[in-house]
């Protein structure tokens, strides 16, 4: 049986983008509004099962809802499913994911301790220039035995492939241009985009109705938001910025 640990619920901390709370909206997932514990104390299960996770979020930035799930799933008890999502996240370039699951694997958060795994995860973790995660991943590199290091050598070289900057990042690059892309051939005049999991208006008859939904620019400006968190520090990212509406005239005309 392996226990619960505060230092893993401490490094969940500030890491979820939490789309539907920098759109203004609450999430449909929680009626509550998630407050940040302090810095020096982890969050407790309810701070964390309350996360606003928007399943629409998944179209644009899978790393960040994943990461949602994965703390919402955390603050249930729910360590196995946890440990899915965190990886799941992971996969989609989700450095916070990596971290996490590097700190349970140190600590043996509901799983034996296997330290060569958790170096590999936090050099995954750490591999973007100026990470916040490159101190915690050389000490704990610089601890381990020489088997240690040369296991979480081979591990890494296994990992890479399908977690590293290289693919995940990539991928999930691919991902958000197409969702924004998408959002792009909404932005007329008036346009409006309703995300799964963000709440229209209380009365349920106006759910299906665009103009109850935010608009457009507001939705662009918070998925960009989210994205740049997602992709701090990787250079193959950037920001789609505001959408600028296409003059109809200039659409339609091809020079000759």
């Amino acid at each position: 049986m392996y226990g619960s640990s505060g230092k893993t619920k401490l490094r969940m901390l500030g890491y979820c983008a939490c789309l539907a709370a920098i759109a203004g909206m609450p999430a449909m997932a929680s009626d509550a509004a998630t407050t940040p514990a302090a810095a020096s104390s982890a969050p407790s299960d309810a701070d964390l099962a309350n996360a606003a996770c928007a399943i629409g979020e998944e179209q644009f930035l899978p790393g960040d809802y994943y990461y949602c799930l994965a703390t919402q799933s955390y603050g249930l008890q729910h360590y196995a499913q946890a440990r899915k999502f965190f990886t799941t996240a992971a996969s989609w370039a989700s450095k916070p994911a990596q971290y996490v699951l590097g700190i349970m694997a140190l600590d043996g958060d509901h799983q034996p301790v296997d330290r060569p795994l958790a170096a590999a995860w936090l050099a995954l973790a750490a591999e973007r220039p100026q990470s916040n995660f490159a101190s915690a991943s050389a000490r704990l590199h610089a601890a381990l035995a020489p088997a240690e290091q040369e296991a979480a050598d081979r591990l890494l070289a296994k990992m890479r492939p399908t977690y590293g900057d290289a693919t995940a990042a990539v991928r999930a690059e691919k991902r958000y241009e197409q969702g924004m892309a998408r959002l792009a051939r909404l932005a007329g005049a008036g346009g409006h985009y309703c995300m799964a999991g963000i709440t229209t208006p209380a009365d349920p008859s106006a759910a299906s109705d665009p103009g109850q939904c935010p608009p457009v620019q507001v939705m662009t400006r918070a998925i960009d938001q989210a994205a740049a968190k997602v992709f701090d520090g990787w250079t193959g990212h950037v920001n789609v910025g505001p959408l600028q509406q296409v003059n109809a005239a200039a659409a339609t005309h091809h020079p000759g």
